[in-house]
């Protein structure tokens, strides 16, 4: 059995810095979840009353950084943990199960 690691070029000694390439877009997803977060938290009306559009400003940015990071990390999450499905996968589709994933049909009364 091979080690699940390798697959990925995050081991061996044939791993370099540029073996994975979802590493640079699952940091960057999470730097923009951090600073997302940071902004958000920072921009609350309740601790320094400030312009409503200044508000809604910050909390708009906030947001856009927050569903950014989101989105890079879980195509991330999916390039790596989803790209192909074991050979005993029993869902729909698998031909090994006879299944097609279709609704089945009704017999006849």
């Amino acid at each position: 059995m091979a080690d699940a690691y390798e697959e990925h070029g995050s081991g061996g000694t044939t791993a370099g810095p540029t073996g994975d390439p979802t590493a640079a877009p699952a940091a960057t997803g999470l730097f923009l979840l951090a600073v997302g977060g940071w902004l958000l938290n920072t921009a609350r009306p309740w601790h320094k009353p400030g312009h409503p559009v200044v508000l809604g400003l910050g909390w708009a940015v906030a947001c856009t950084l927050l569903l950014c990071g989101t989105v890079l990390v879980a195509r991330c999450v999916r390039a790596v943990h989803g790209a192909q499905e074991p050979a005993s996968y029993g869902g729909p589709g698998n031909p090994e199960t006879g299944r097609t994933g279709k609704k089945p049909t009704r017999p006849a009364p």
